[in-house]
C-alpha cells in the first residue's frame, strides 16, 4: 500500500505590527508649549544662561511629550560623550567644506548638561569639529534635562553610519563609563548596548585594532547574551572571553598563512577558515555558551589541515573579507 504523502510543513509567520492610525498619537501642533516648561527643564534653562548660552525656546517633543530646549551654547563648552567612536577626519573635512560653502549651520546637535559649564553631545562629534575648524563661537543644540539620554548614542547617532568596529568600541566605552556610575546588572542596559556581542568585540578591538571582527560577529550574535552580573563584573568576565577570542584569531591567522603557502589567494580566506571551525554552524535549538564555543573553535583551528582543502571549496566560500 503506497505511503500517504506527508503534509507540507507550514512556517508560522510573525504577526504583522498593526499600522498606527493616522494622526492618532502624540500632541497637536498647537499643544507643544502648553503648561510651560517642566521644573527640570526650567532648572536646565537657568543653567544654560549661567553657562553663557541662550535659550531660544522650550517645547515638548510632539510624539512623547518630553520637554526640550532649543539653545545656543558656547562651542568650547560642548564636547562629545567620552565613550564615542573615534573621529573620521575625512567626514569632518567634508562637513567643514559643505557648512562653509552654504554659510549656514542647519542641523542642531543633541546635548545634555554633563556638569558645571560642560555639555555632552551624543550625536554631534563631527559637526562640533567642523564648526571649530571654521572658527564658530556657538552651536545650536536640542537639550534634554535627562542626562541618561547621552547613553542612547547608537539610536541617536545619524551623522555617519557606524561600521562594526566603531559601534563595538562605542558600546564598550559606554559600558565602562556606566560601570563607574552604577551597580546595575548588564541586562539593565540592553537598549543602550543594542547587542551583547558588541561588548565582547569592543574589548577585542581595544586589544587589537586590526582585529577582523566581521568574521566572528555572526557566531557571537548567536551565542553571546546580556548577563545578570553587575556591569563591572560582566566586563571583567568578558575580558577573559575576548582574550580567548584573540587566541582563536591567532590560530586562524596561522591557518590562513598555511592556505596562502599552498597557493590559495582570496579575500575570503579568513571567513573560510572561521566557517570551517564554527561548531554551531549546523546546530538548531539550544546553543552552547560562548566560552565553550570559543574553546571548540580554538581546538579546531589548531588542528586545521590546509592539505585537505581544495580550490573548489575556497572558491565557493564567501563572507566578510579581512579588515584593513
Amino acid at each position: 500500500m503506497p505511503k500517504k504523502a506527508a503534509a507540507p510543513k507550514t512556517t508560522k509567520r510573525a504577526p504583522r505590527k498593526k499600522k498606527a492610525e493616522a494622526a492618532s498619537r502624540g500632541l497637536a501642533p498647537t499643544a507643544l508649549t502648553d503648561g510651560g516648561p517642566s521644573p527640570e527643564l526650567t532648572a536646565l534653562n537657568r543653567a544654560i544662561e549661567a553657562d553663557g548660552g541662550q535659550v531660544l525656546g522650550s517645547y515638548r517633543d510632539p510624539l512623547g511629550g518630553h520637554w526640550l530646549s532649543l539653545a545656543s551654547l558656547p562651542l568650547e563648552k560642548v564636547e562629545p560623550t567620552p565613550f564615542q567612536r573615534d573621529l573620521s577626519e575625512t567626514h569632518v573635512k567634508r562637513l567643514t567644506e559643505v557648512i562653509d560653502k552654504l554659510g549656514r549651520f542647519l542641523d542642531p546637535i543633541i546635548a545634555v548638561r554633563a556638569g558645571e559649564g560642560r555639555y555632552w553631545t551624543s550625536n554631534g562629534h563631527h559637526r562640533l569639529k567642523a564648526l571649530g575648524a571654521l572658527g564658530a563661537k556657538a552651536v545650536i543644540a536640542l537639550l534634554s534635562p535627562e542626562k541618561e539620554l547621552a547613553y542612547k548614542i547608537l539610536a541617536l547617532n545619524t551623522e555617519k553610519a557606524h561600521n562594526l568596529r566603531e559601534k563595538a568600541l562605542e558600546v564598550v566605552r559606554m559600558a565602562r563609563d556606566l560601570a563607574g556610575l552604577s551597580k546595575d546588572p548588564e541586562t539593565t542596559y540592553a537598549l543602550e548596548f543594542e547587542e551583547p556581542s558588541f561588548l565582547t568585540l569592543g574589548l577585542t578591538y581595544e586589544a587589537r585594532g586590526r582585529f577582523s571582527g566581521g568574521a566572528y560577529h555572526p557566531i557571537l550574535k548567536r551565542v553571546d547574551h546580556f548577563r545578570d552580573e553587575e556591569l563591572q563584573v560582566a566586563l571583567q568576565n568578558r575580558a577573559k572571553e575576548s582574550a580567548r577570542l584573540l587566541e582563536v584569531d591567532d590560530a586562524v591567522v596561522e591557518a590562513v598563512a598555511a592556505l596562502k603557502a599552498k597557493g590559495f589567494e582570496s579575500p575570503y580566506l579568513k571567513a573560510f577558515v572561521v566557517a570551517r571551525i564554527n561548531p554551531i554552524r549546523f546546530v538548531k535549538g539550544e546553543l552552547p555558551p560562548l566560552e565553550q564555543v570559543l574553546d571548540k573553535m580554538l581546538a579546531s583551528a589548531k588542528k586545521f589541515d590546509a592539505a585537505k582543502v581544495n580550490k573548489d571549496q575556497v572558491a565557493a566560500a564567501s563572507g566578510p573579507p579581512e579588515e584593513s
